[in-house]
């Protein structure tokens, strides 16, 4: 342990000594942690702002969509769900809790004493709270009375609010929807904005009067989603909403769905992936650039050996080994590269942090621990990796041709 201490103040000795030439040597290590950290900083903090969304939607949250493809679109032929779908699922599935289908109107401009907005739409019941995890955060949510009664009110989003110049408390107010007067009973709580589009500019209202103001012109797109009783039987009720699914839209036996049935989790689960691949593959990309820093270090190092003939023929006549000379060489190149990437991590969030903060509404970057470690130890590896030659070069060298070198 001495001598391996001896070394390493050796090694520090030698790089204060040559301050400029160290810190021009880790540049290119430097540079390339910093660019790897950024990136990582910048795709983690979206991951993290993915996860955040599905945060609330527990796993026992189901959504059924209808499927189509290009032949759909072509001919005209849109698959829709049906209110006899949301009746299914409802009344026929055993192991569903709650169901909560939503239906989007083309309602155009929301007005209020002369000022107007372009929220999205939606018709919903009384269980998309519950099953959405949205809550009111002032007055209250539509109810079953509401939409049996297909009462003119509505729950509005704050970015409404604050587009529309309402009071703090809208809950009295009646805003206009296209040609109709809806009372605003609640105000969702703020869920901010995700890359400049806010989650917050929309105005829910009750399920039939959304179906109403549709008219029967064309099908209404309806979507669904829906809560288990039981997570441990998400599965299995998966597979009954399916078969139900299919005995109200009349598939016969063969016929490929024409609906997908998808978990929170399973979409939650499908965007880590995604981002964890680019991650992986960005900074892969950038990570090369470690590989040219440690040609900068092998390069220095060997002309340091040179630099240092007749003082490895000095320490080599005063008793050290071959072993020594080569640890102390290598912990040359691992100290050089893992200051450069000591600093280049710092330097590297810095950056990640500054890009995320210019880009309006981009999710703050993420470092997470395991990703500093990784940098780190993999400078030091780049270090004693290029080290090695002009180590072992050192370590090869004869005592005597070395003490008669000018």
């Amino acid at each position: 342990m001495q001598a391996y201490l001896e070394a390493l103040r050796a090694a520090l000795s030698s790089l204060s000594a040559h301050r400029l030439r160290s810190f021009l040597t880790t540049l290119g290590i430097l540079i390339g942690t910093a660019s790897v950290i950024a990136v990582v900083s910048l795709v983690q903090g979206f991951s993290d702002s993915i996860r955040s969304q599905f945060a609330d939607i527990g796993g026992s949250t189901l959504s059924v969509e209808a499927e189509n493809d290009n032949d759909n679109f072509r001919t005209g032929k849109i698959n829709t769900l049906t209110a006899r779908d949301v009746d299914a699922l409802r009344h026929r599935v055993p192991g569903i809790d709650q169901v909560a289908p939503t239906l989007g109107v083309a309602a155009g401009q929301a007005s209020w004493r002369g000022r107007s907005s372009q929220p999205q739409v939606i018709g919903t019941t009384s269980e998309f709270q519950q099953v959405r995890a949205r809550y009111p955060q002032v007055g209250r949510f539509l109810t079953r009375a509401d939409d049996e009664g297909r009462r003119r009110v509505a729950v509005i989003g704050s970015k409404v609010r604050d587009d529309l110049h309402m009071p703090a408390n809208p809950v009295g107010q009646y805003i206009k929807l296209g040609g109709d007067w809806f009372k605003v009973v609640g105000m969702m709580e703020p869920k901010g904005e995700v890359f400049g589009f806010s989650q917050d500019n929309y105005v829910v209202i009750p399920f039939d009067v959304a179906r109403a103001m549709t008219g029967n012109a064309i099908e209404p797109m309806i979507g669904v989603s829906f809560t288990v009783q039981r997570i441990d039987e998400v599965d299995a009720v998966q597979e009954r909403a399916r078969r139900a699914l299919r005995a109200s839209r009349g598939l016969k036996p063969g016929v490929e769905d024409d609906f997908q049935i998808q978990a929170a989790n399973s979409i939650k689960e499908q965007l880590e992936k995604i981002t964890g691949m680019a991650t992986a593959v960005l900074g892969g990309i950038v990570g090369i650039s470690l590989l040219v820093g440690g040609i900068g270090i092998m390069n220095i190092m060997l002309v340091s050996v040179t630099e240092r003939t007749r003082e490895i023929g000095i320490l080599k006549a005063l008793g050290a080994t071959r072993r020594d000379i080569m640890v102390q060489f290598l912990l040359e190149a691992a100290l050089l590269a893992l200051l450069g990437g000591v600093v280049g991590i710092v330097l590297g969030y810095a950056a990640g942090a500054g890009i995320a903060a210019l880009i309006p509404n981009f999710p703050p970057a993420s470092v997470p621990l395991w990703v500093v470690l990784v940098a780190a130890g993999f400078s030091a590896m780049v270090g004693v990796v290029f080290g090695l030659m002009p180590a072992s070069k050192a370590a090869g060298l004869d005592p005597i041709e070395a003490l008669r070198y000018e």
